[in-house]
């Protein structure tokens, strides 16, 4: 059953989102990666399964905006040193690792009856992973934000520069009177263009512009001028310096985050970037036929195998070679084992020039399909297989330090408390804090007053701390204490947020009404300090002592107003 044409984007993201969210689930509930679900859901609303069938195009185009969303998000905590502080690994690695991977495949290849130029286009198009996947996986493991994770992502905008490289000088080599030299140039100097315009140019112009939005106070403006940004430069990057949108709302994200703004954009654009991150596997799951399977079945064998096996060794001997913590090597290796999204445009590319025929699709894809659904599950290994190298393999390996896996000692020992809102309230508890040897951090919804505290050296953090992910950069996880100052904040709201992300954080509370005071210490508030019940034994005090009530009635009074107000 096709869609009408004016319903199609509707139905694909209702069937596409529908089937996902049942699958996934089910996977998760057997102790699978969600991932697995929803290539199964595209399987399912794909052209190669009877019933309603979602369009290809509309998924694919989601799916696009997916990745621009993810890599803007990504770019967003992937500041520029670190991208420069693992510039030789991540340089040196991705290059060599393509190229042992190439290799390997034109060997392999030729016993199919490759070209040597086949075979290496080939090699080139499965040595590129994807986007999605590698920082799907280190998100889900806690490792986007580390070393590995600086690694892994460092190695992939390699890839990403490879890819854009291959995509526009592959057509110039193969085509009669094509100019290589040119082709290069001129590609070379787009990129650095594209470079420089986002992160100097829109280093100056971005957060005038979002500061300028944040100042309205609507909401809704600050989140569709994070969206229309990261789409926008993502586009822009396609269409006027040639590079894929991936890479451009990459650097985007990197000038957004080096700002005020960093973790309110995150929390803004999250909820829209898992949605259509999730379609991007449906969209995969949509390009597998079974058929196929029963004639291309070898050389899809012989792709998997490359992916996953030849692919991760060559990552490995190459992250080992420049010392790195084994566990670190073994983490960037197995996650770079899989495929996606550039695979399937570099094997086009090839069908398209010649090469080779829609066989090599029939394999890619369903050897893609298979090492997405294996790669979180062989990551969540890596602790085992690291034990076993230690005991088992190469001397060079085991004697390869563990990195450090618990925070640094100073920041372990610092109490850390997080104080939401500066007004009147929140200046008096810092005030306090300070003078205990205690360094709050402050959450502020107001641009100005969270620059004030950065312009005196005290660490504040601008956004709602309605979001998980602003409460998470102002270091919640590993804070003692959350304190609310002001009844404006929606504490029904951050209470569940905040235990989510620590369980054991106390919790203080400021807000306007008594019955409001009781239901949130059901919810497992540490205390509740009510403006209500506060007036009324403020008031009844004065009043009582004005009236001349003797001392003793004035304290009984009060702790039966108390009583009854707790």
């Amino acid at each position: 059953m096709s869609a009408p044409h004016e319903l199609t984007l509707i139905l694909t993201l209702a069937g596409g989102l529908s089937a996902a969210l049942v699958l996934g689930f089910i996977t998760q509930k057997l102790r699978l990666s969600p991932l697995v679900g929803y290539l199964l859901a595209g399987m399912i609303v794909g052209p190669h399964s009877p019933g309603f069938v979602a369009d290809a195009a509309t998924a694919r185009q989601c799916a696009e905006i997916g990745v621009i969303l993810l890599m803007f998000g990504v770019g967003l905590h992937f500041h520029l040193k670190d991208l420069l502080a693992v510039r030789a690994i991540a340089l040196s690695g991705a290059l060599a690792q393509i190229a042992l991977t190439t290799l390997a495949s034109m060997g392999i290849l030729s016993l199919f009856g490759f070209s040597p130029l086949a075979g290496a286009v080939f090699g080139m198009s499965i040595s590129v992973a994807s986007t999605v996947v590698l920082t799907r996986v280190l998100s889900d493991n806690h490792a986007l934000h580390t070393r590995t994770g600086h690694v892994a992502l460092g190695w992939l905008v390699v890839e990403d520069l490879f890819t854009i490289l291959l995509l526009v000088l592959l057509p110039a080599v193969l085509s009669p009177g094509g100019n290589f030299w040119t082709a290069l140039g001129l590609t070379l100097l787009k990129l650095a263009a594209l470079s420089a315009f986002t992160l100097v140019v829109g280093q100056k112009l971005i957060p005038i512009f979002l500061g300028y939005v944040a100042r309205s106070g609507a909401r809704d403006l600050f989140t569709l001028a994070v969206i229309a940004l990261a789409l926008g430069i993502a586009v822009a990057a396609a269409l006027f310096f040639d590079a894929s949108m991936a890479l451009g709302a990459f650097l985007a994200g990197m000038v957004v985050g080096q700002s005020d703004f960093s973790a309110r954009a995150a929390a803004e654009a999250l909820p829209l970037r898992d949605a259509f991150a999730v379609l991007f596997f449906v969209s995969v799951g949509m390009l597998f036929d079974p058929v196929t399977l029963l004639s291309d079945w070898p050389l899809m064998l012989v792709t998997l195998g490359i992916i996953i096996l030849i692919k991760p060794l060559a990552a490995l001997i190459m992250t080992t070679a420049f010392k790195q913590p084994l566990r670190l090597s073994l983490s960037v290796a197995v996650a770079l084992g899989q495929i996606g999204e550039f695979s399937f445009i570099l094997a086009a590319l090839g069908i398209s020039e010649g090469l080779f025929g829609a066989a090599v699709n029939n394999a890619i894809i369903p050897a893609a399909i298979i090492s997405i659904t294996l790669n979180p599950l062989l990551y969540r290994r890596i602790k085992g297989m690291a034990r076993w190298l230690e005991k088992h393999g190469p001397a060079f390996l085991s004697q390869s330090p563990l990195p450090p896996q618990s925070l640094p000692a100073e920041d372990a020992a610092t109490p850390r408390v997080v104080v939401v809102g500066y007004g009147p309230v929140g200046r008096n508890l810092c005030r306090i804090l300070i003078h205990n040897g205690i360094t709050p951090v402050v959450v502020e919804n107001n641009i100005d007053t969270a620059r004030m505290l950065r312009e005196e050296g005290r660490p504040a953090v601008h956004g709602d701390a309605g979001q998980a992910e602003v409460l998470r950069e102002a270091g919640l996880e590993h804070a003692e204490a959350l304190l609310l100052t002001t009844p404006s904040i929606p504490a029904r709201e951050v209470t569940p947020i905040a235990r989510s992300l620590n369980s054991g954080i106390r919790i203080l509370v400021h807000t306007a009404f008594v019955n409001e005071a009781r239901a949130l210490r059901k919810m497992g508030v540490t205390e509740v300090f009510s403006g209500e019940r506060e007036v009324a034994l403020t008031m009844s005090e004065f009043l009582l002592r004005d009236l001349g009530a003797p001392d003793a009635y004035v304290q009984t009074e009060l702790a039966r107003l108390r009583e009854k107000l707790d």
